[in-house]
Parts: C-alpha cells; structure tokens; sequence
C-alpha cells in the first residue's frame, strides 16, 4: 500500500480545535500524529511532509474505531442468532419458542453477552437454548456472514452519500433555474 504524503503549513494554534490539545512550539502542532516526518528541512517555502499510513481519530482513547465497530458487530450476531434459533424452533414445533418469546419480551438484546448470561441463568430449558444462540453466533460470524460484501457496500453507501448530499448542496445553493435542473 502506498504510503499517503501530506503538505502541513505551520499554524501557530488553529482557533477551531480544541486548545487543550497538547502543542509543542518546536515540533509544531502535528506532533502528536502517528506519522513519521521526513527529515528535510522545512521552512515556509518547504513545508514539513508527512507520511500517514492512517487517519488520526480523536476521542478513542479506549478502543480504535475499529474495535467499536467490532462490539456492535458482536451484538448484531447475537441478534440474528437469535432470530435463526426462534425460527429453527418454529419449524420443530417446540413449546419452547414461546418461552424463548417470553424471555425477549422481558429482556433486551442491545448487549448480547448480557442476555445469555442472564438466559442461562433462568432455567436448565433456557441455558440449552443459550447454548445454542452462542453456537449459532460463533457459525454465523466465523462461517456465513459475507465479510467482503460488508465492506463493498460500507465503501459503496459512503461514496453514493457523499455524492448525493454533494449534489443536493451544490443544487441549493447555485442560481441555477428550474429549466437548467429539470426540476
């Protein structure tokens, strides 16, 4: 992958970032950046260059975005297990289902490790099909969910979004008529 150069032109403090941020006069503002500068001089004419191989994002001190995301993919995995599993027992006829429905009507599924712990402990008829979910869960990630088509559509739905709402802006805020637009 090629690494991504980037001209910085020195500003003693921007006045639209937060100005607890740590700033050393004789490195520059950047100097906190995971990126390694070049060891060129630099002078206004030669402006310090930069090589980023990834973005800096603020406010995730505790986990990268990456690992976030991963959270919610957790329980969005718990979710559809749990949707395989009523319908798998659905399909066998079990009265179990009712009591799997009992216990989603009582109990969320935002914080899926938190409702099998709390499935487990219900009952041994509920610890079974908690079993299952965290079967169904493991198969589902490691086995059938379309990791590739997942980061298609990430990259397709950004693009497609930031071009409409690109359009819709440039549309408002041109002195085009209603002729030259089609509208």
């Amino acid at each position: 992958m090629e690494s991504l150069a980037v001209n910085i032109v020195p500003f003693p403090h921007p006045s639209f970032l937060n100005s607890k941020l740590p700033i050393n006069r004789e490195k520059g503002f950047f100097h906190c950046w995971p990126c390694k500068q070049r060891s060129s001089s630099s002078s206004p004419h030669n402006p310090t260059r930069l090589n980023c191989h990834k973005m800096f994002v603020p406010g995730f001190g505790e986990a990268s975005p990456e690992a976030k995301a991963a959270k919610n993919l957790h329980n969005f995995f718990n979710y559809i297990a749990v949707k395989i599993v009523s319908a798998q027992l659905e399909m066998g006829g079990r009265a179990i289902t009712d009591e799997l429905m009992e216990f989603l009507d009582t109990h969320s599924l935002n914080d899926g490790d938190e409702f099998c712990a709390s499935l487990m402990r219900e009952s041994s008829r509920h610890k079974a099909l908690a079993l299952r979910i965290l079967e169904v869960r493991s198969a589902y990630c490691k086995r059938d969910f379309e990791w590739d088509n997942l980061k298609r559509l990430a990259f397709k739905m950004v693009d497609e979004s930031n071009t409409k709402l690109m359009r819709e802006y440039v549309l408002e805020t041109s002195p085009a008529t209603e002729n030259e637009t089609g509208k």
